[in-house]
């Protein structure tokens, strides 16, 4: 009945431990980074989804299979949480739960099953008598709600502060990745490429978003990051392309990035010449398109020639400063989040993207809704007559293995006709 506690107490010397002797150390609370948490469990699946999962929330992550990995994942990671996966047997556990008190491990441990379970009762019974903190046991199955309330004791109570990392050292630490988000086809539900979102995975703070480490174009180092930016998403789409087929990508780009032509022609030489590869578009806020035009168009009219286009990002209403242009070589136009947000019970909302959408369709040009949400802005930019569509209500940015391995449209809008 017990094999898991008969195997702490009465195997390997295990008994001879004193569990008073089992001190604790400063936790979590004590420290002003991200939590750290290591997913225990046989089954890789099983370990990507939850520390998937985790990593939604905040924290950083590390995974072992069997018992014998834990205790160098412990040395070298210190987590503040261990998981015990859904498939660990009686058995691991308990070689798991002898590794934890040799170890002296002083953070909490998460089991996932349900609370009046044999296997969990005789864990808890062993955790008390050896001072391991649990946590509440995490019932299957089980939402982000319910594993965000399980883990709530560990997390920050204040948002994180900007990491005293720079771009520079960044990069040389190799902490920059990017993340994916599906655009999608209004009309078809189908993907129809994905924008590339630059994130740090620092090793203290977590995933940290662009707003925290990415100052403004006067950054010394804000080219060295646009060319990161260039040559990951390339290495990306190769990636893409054996896990799931082509994708066309999007990447964010400041005009000040188009005002070196060497640096141009190297932009235009790096692009695959696989003949999958539909392409890259560069987005550009169209603030600064509005502001520096006559550069926009030129360097727009020479990429084309090697498969790159130029995308308006943001367009709100400065949209006029668009219209009569006598060559229009954009090839989407995407309006900013504050005017689709909520869109459908705005009407102002609805007249700058009607506008929009005008001015895109008179010159050849795809329009996307960015911000998209909720069933009633999608039915409205449908009704509106965007093209393409993109917010959370269809997909989240995800890293690149997790957006390979993401089914193409998450959302309950899927073979419903609007």
């Amino acid at each position: 009945m017990y094999h898991c506690a008969r195997i702490l107490l009465n195997g390997d010397g295990m008994n001879q431990i004193n569990p008073k002797e089992h001190a604790r150390s400063i936790g979590f609370g004590h420290r002003k980074v991200m939590p750290r948490a290591c997913i225990a469990d046989a089954k890789k699946h099983l370990r990507m989804f939850l520390a998937d999962a985790l990593e939604e929330l905040g924290f950083v992550t590390s995974e072992c299979a069997y018992a014998r990995e834990l205790a160098g994942v412990l040395d070298a990671q210190q987590p503040d949480l261990v998981v015990l996966g859904v498939s660990v047997n009686g058995t691991e556990i308990g070689e798991i739960l002898e590794v934890l008190v040799r170890k002296n491990y002083s953070g909490k441990v998460l089991i996932i099953g349900q609370p009046n379970s044999i296997m969990i009762k005789a864990v808890r019974e062993i955790a008390e008598e050896y001072n391991i903190a649990m946590l509440p046991s995490l019932p299957t199955p089980f939402s982000a709600g319910t594993l965000r309330a399980s883990v709530a004791s560990l997390l920050p109570a204040e948002p994180a502060p900007s990491p005293a990392v720079d771009v520079a050292e960044a990069l040389k630490a190799g902490w920059l990745e990017l993340w994916y988000q599906q655009k999608i086809n209004t009309r078809t539900l189908v993907p129809s490429g994905a924008e590339a979102l630059v994130r740090m995975r620092h090793p203290a703070w977590g995933v940290v978003p662009p707003a925290y480490f990415v100052r403004d174009d006067k950054d010394p180092h804000y080219r060295a990051l646009s060319e990161f930016v260039i040559g990951r998403a390339i290495e990306d789409w190769r990636y893409l392309l054996e896990q799931q087929g082509p994708v066309d990508l999007s990447i964010n780009l400041p005009v000040s990035f188009l005002r070196d032509r060497e640096t141009v022609r190297d932009l235009c030489l790096g692009m695959p010449d696989h003949p999958a590869f539909g392409g890259l578009i560069i987005e550009i806020d169209s603030a600064e398109v509005i502001d520096n035009l006559d550069l926009v168009i030129d360097v727009a009219r020479q990429v084309r020639l090697h498969n790159i286009a130029i995308a308006i990002d943001n367009v709100g209403v400065e949209w006029p400063s668009l219209m009569g242009l006598r060559n229009f070589p954009f090839v989407e136009l995407k309006v900013d989040h504050q005017f689709v947000t909520g869109c459908a019970d705005d009407r102002l909302k609805q007249t700058v993207c009607r506008r929009i959408v005008e001015l895109a369709r008179d010159n050849g040009a795809r329009a996307i809704a960015q911000g998209v949400e909720t069933r009633a802005d999608f039915i409205a930019a449908h009704g509106m007559g965007f093209d393409l569509v993109q917010g959370y209500l269809f997909s989240k940015p995800l890293g690149v293995k997790k957006f390979a391995r993401s089914p193409p449209v998450s959302t309950s809008l899927s073979g419903q006709k609007p």
